[in-house]
């Protein structure tokens, strides 16, 4: 018998609920074709909470993501909300919901298909071929360290402080997922922190290399300063296969890497906790990384690559359905193979679709 798996949609702000459709759409052609079975379930986030609840995340909203076999994230945030209390603004629901759902492992993939390396703002021999893993460690650091804020010194002025925090399990966690992701691509993973200035990046360089010596000694380790593994990324891209780091850091070099390929528009990413000892089952929460541009929000200009190839990551990491996952892949790949963009990767000579249109074209090509 199929298995059926739950979902829950939480398609947010701006472009968020237009991607999101498309999305079901190819939910609803894997149900067609027999493949897997989903009870979906659909709720609010984000500003939309908000503006609903008075809250970015409510405890019923956080209770079916619980129970949820993965969650599907739209986008959140935008002008709207600018005003709003810094613990109600809409991004505070993201991470709640990593740090609730215990999501330590973001995975960003950086993958310059050949349709677009000259949609990328680097040369198109630097970028062609780019296939870059980052895993970055998402509950721990200067994100969530304690002590934080700002508090009113004695003469007037205001200090702020974040703290950047991080255990030897929390290290050597992150360190694990790396190099067994790396096992299954190059073999290869580059660490990089700041030691030379900062204690935690001391902390995290010897705990990645006791996991390296211990478990992995197999793959081939490279340890790079953060602001140097920045400039490489715009230098020689290609000498990445998986880079592990911190959150902050983990922040950054995603962003960056995910503009070499073109168009932050076209990745997807997934955030993973441990397996259950028992169930064996891992939570995963998956979404595009674009924002949810509120410029174009409701005009079906958006592109749903990303969003629709976050569910393949689903497919293959929460459902251990990799073969229907590359179905999707190949078919993204042979829609743009085809000449098909959207505004964000429009090319000369090319055809510009809509957000529905790019859906239409990526299910006739699924078949």
């Amino acid at each position: 018998m199929t298995t059926t798996f739950s979902l829950l949609f939480l398609p947010g702000d701006g472009i968020g609920p237009e991607v999101m459709r498309e999305v079901k759409r190819v939910v609803s052609w894997v149900e067609a074709q027999g493949l897997a079975r989903f009870r979906l379930d659909e709720d609010l986030v984000g500003g939309a909470s908000f503006d609903v609840h008075g809250t970015p995340a409510t405890e019923a909203m956080m209770q079916k993501a619980l129970a949820a076999d993965a969650v599907l994230f739209g986008a959140v945030g935008g002008p709207k909300w600018a005003g709003v209390p810094y613990d109600k603004r809409p991004e505070a629901a993201l991470l709640r919901l990593r740090k609730d759902l215990g999501l330590f492992a973001n995975l960003r993939p950086a993958l310059c298909l050949d349709a677009l390396k000259d949609s990328s703002s680097l040369k198109p021999e630097i970028v062609s071929g780019l296939d870059i893993l980052i895993v970055r460690e998402l509950t721990g650091g200067v994100y969530f360290g304690e002590p934080r804020g700002i508090t009113t010194l004695g003469d007037g002025s205001r200090r702020a402080v974040d703290t950047q925090l991080y255990t030897t399990e929390e290290v050597r966690r992150i360190a694990r997922v790396a190099f067994a992701l790396a096992r299954q691509r190059g073999n290869k993973v580059a660490s990089a922190e700041k030691h030379n200035v900062m204690t935690s990046g001391v902390l995290w360089k010897e705990e990645v290399s006791f996991v390296h010596r211990t478990e992995f000694a197999d793959v081939e380790l490279s340890h790079i300063l953060a602001d140097n593994c920045a400039m490489q990324l715009v230098r020689n891209p290609k000498q990445f296969d998986v880079i592990v780091t911190d959150n902050l850091f983990g922040d950054i070099l995603s962003d960056e890497a995910a503009m070499l390929t073109g168009s932050i528009g076209m990745l997807p990413s997934a955030s993973l906790g441990a397996r259950d000892a028992g169930t064996g089952k891992m939570r995963g929460l998956y979404e595009p990384i674009h924002g949810s541009a509120p410029d174009i929000a409701g005009e079906n200009k958006a592109n749903p690559i990303a969003a629709i190839l976050s569910f393949a990551m689903a497919l293959r990491y929460s459902f251990d359905l990799g073969t229907v996952a590359g179905r999707i892949e190949a078919a993204v790949g042979a829609v743009l193979d085809a000449g098909i963009r959207t505004g964000d990767i429009m090319q000369a000579g090319k055809t510009l679709v809509s957000t529905s249109g790019m859906g239409d074209q990526i299910l006739k090509s699924l078949g």
